[in-house]
């Protein structure tokens, strides 16, 4: 029983169209499904991810309009890393980041940015034989696409009190002193700590949690795995497009275990993902007291086909 590495990774905005201008439209990520949180119906859940929505390559946001600038701190994941095929992705990339007025810095292999409210975001140019989970964009060239996660860098007053969960509940492998990879037998991604004292605050531009993939026939087991360690998680909660339990990690990191599946074309046709909002069945009933509320939002996929 393995995990499939990073499902998704959901972050919060205070402004979503900003947030899909940038994610959709410089980025060049697919918005797969424009919904709500479940959790509170009255803002956006938005889904980025390649073409057909997998995990492995699927960021979310939150939206709570105006929401003040948070900063990353302990118990925080504060970094999302995407794999690049090449050094010459990462040329393409600073020069369409520079283009656009987004500084970024070059370093190892490596390029490091960050969004309009302060998230950090990297790009790494990763050999991997993980296939390429790549969204088509006019102005971006297959080969030169942000091709799914690499990994996530949390903080921590003391990881090392998370080692043993880790590797002996979750199955990580070491992967150095701060690091450790979650490889399943399609996919993996790795999970890097780095220590610091400061106190986090909740807020835009702040990761809310991150979410590893389980096959559909495993979830049950990772929770009661997970309840026999002592982290204290949540019933198994189905979020329609996957199901989800979550709990904190000895670091302070909320974790959630996500199903690989359902997905995102249970309610859509593939080819038009994220063009509507889509609700739930348990949620239908209140579109009309919900879809007044939720901010307008550009498509940047049909701005840029004209």
């Amino acid at each position: 029983m393995t995990l499939e590495g990073i499902h998704h990774i959901t972050a919060v905005t205070g402004d979503a169209p900003q947030n899909v201008e940038f994610y959709a439209g410089l980025l060049g990520l697919r918005l797969v499904k424009k919904s709500v949180n479940q959790d509170d119906p009255t803002v956006y859940h938005l889904f980025y991810a390649d073409e057909v929505g997998s995990h492995g390559s699927d960021l979310t946001f939150f939206e709570y309009p105006h929401a003040r600038r948070g900063e990353a701190g302990a118990g925080m994941v504060y970094r999302v890393v995407w794999r690049v095929g090449s050094a010459d992705a990462l040329d393409f990339w600073a020069d369409r980041l520079g283009a656009a007025g987004v500084a970024s810095d070059r370093t190892d292999g490596r390029l490091l940015f960050h969004d309009p409210e302060g998230l950090e975001l990297e790009l790494a140019a990763a050999e991997t034989d993980d296939e390429p989970l790549i969204a088509d964009h006019p102005e971006i060239p297959a080969e030169l696409a942000l091709q799914g996660f690499d990994s996530v860098r949390a903080y921590a007053l003391d990881f090392e009190q998370s080692r043993s969960f880790l590797q002996g509940t979750m199955l990580f492998a070491p992967a150095g002193e701060s690091a450790y990879e979650s490889r399943g037998e399609e996919r993996g991604s790795f999970y890097v700590y780095d220590r610091t004292d400061r106190t986090g605050i909740g807020g835009a531009g702040t990761i809310h949690h991150v979410a590893w993939a389980s096959p559909m026939d495993e979830h049950e087991a990772w929770r009661e795995r997970v309840a026999a360690a002592g982290m204290r998680p949540t019933p198994v909660i189905d979020r329609f497009y996957f199901r989800s339990i979550y709990f904190r990690e000895p670091s302070g990191v909320l974790f959630e275990i996500a199903t690989i599946g359902p997905g995102f074309a249970v309610d859509e046709p593939l080819e038009h993902l994220g063009e509507k909002i889509a609700l739930p069945p348990a949620f239908e009933h209140l579109r009309a007291q919900v879809e007044p509320q939720l901010t307008p939002l550009p498509n940047p996929r049909r701005t840029a086909v004209g």
